[in-house]
C-alpha cells in the first residue's frame, strides 16, 4: 500500500491559508480518483482503496493529520506502522508548502532534511528517518519584514487564487506520477517551470 500525507493545520479557520495548500493538494488527488476522506483513522482525516496508477491498480491511501501542524508525525507514524506500508522509502509520499519556491513551484525529492518545515520535521523525527519522497508546492516569501509564520497563516492573494486551482491540479498529477512511476522519474517532468516557455525546435533544411 501507498500512503499519500497532506500537511496543514486542522479546522475552517486555517482552510485557506498558505500553510495548508498540502491538504488541499490531497483533496483534489481524492476527487480525481473517487476517494472520500471523510473517515476519520490516526487521529486524521482518511481515505483508502483502489486507484489506477499508469497501467496498475495500485492500492492508496490518503492521511491529512488533524493534529497541528508542528505535531503531524504522531499520526503519521501511527498510519506507518498500522497499514501495510512495506518500504516508506518506496510508499510514503508527503505533500506540503515551502517558503523557499516561488508560488505555484513544485519540487519534487526522494529524501532529504526538514528544511526549516515543523511538520516535515516531526515527521522525519518520529520516524527517525528522512528517506521517504515529498512534495514541495512553493508559496513564496513574503515580499516585506513580515515574520514568515504569519506569512504561511495568511490567506492566498486574489491573484494567486485566481491560477492556485490549476496548479493545486498539477500537484495532484505529480503525486500520481510519483506514486505511479517514482519519484525519480516524476521529478523530470513537475520540477520544471510551469510557466518557462518551451523552447522552439530548430527548424530542419
Amino acid at each position: 500500500m501507498k500512503l499519500v500525507v497532506g500537511l496543514g493545520n486542522p479546522g475552517p479557520r486555517y482552510a485557506d491559508t498558505r500553510h495548508n495548500v498540502g491538504v488541499r493538494v490531497i483533496e483534489r488527488f481524492a476527487r480525481d480518483h473517487g476517494l472520500s476522506l471523510d473517515g476519520r483513522r490516526f487521529d486524521s482525516r482518511f481515505a483508502a482503496g483502489a486507484v489506477t496508477l499508469g497501467v496498475a491498480r495500485s492500492e492508496v491511501a490518503l492521511l491529512v493529520p488533524e493534529t497541528f501542524m508542528n505535531r503531524s508525525g504522531g499520526p503519521v507514524a501511527e498510519a506507518v506502522a498500522e497499514l501495510a506500508i512495506e518500504d516508506v522509502a518506496r510508499d510514503l509520499l508527503v505533500v506540503f508548502d515551502d517558503v523557499d519556491l516561488p508560488f505555484g513551484r513544485l519540487r519534487l525529492r526522494p529524501s532529504g532534511g526538514a528544511g526549516g518545515h515543523r511538520g516535515l520535521g516531526d515527521i522525519i523525527e518520529r520516524l527517525a528517518r528522512n528517506d521517504f519522497a515529498r512534495v514541495r508546492f512553493g508559496v513564496g516569501r513574503p515580499a516585506t519584514e513580515q515574520d514568515t509564520a504569519d506569512y504561511v497563516l495568511e490567506p492566498f492573494t486574489d491573484a494567486e487564487r485566481e491560477c492556485l486551482p490549476e496548479r493545486i491540479e498539477r500537484a495532484a498529477r505529480a503525486v500520481e506520477a510519483a506514486l505511479a512511476s517514482g519519484v525519480t522519474a516524476a521529478m523530470n517532468e513537475f520540477n520544471r517551470d510551469p510557466d518557462a516557455t518551451e523552447p522552439s525546435a530548430e527548424p530542419r533544411p
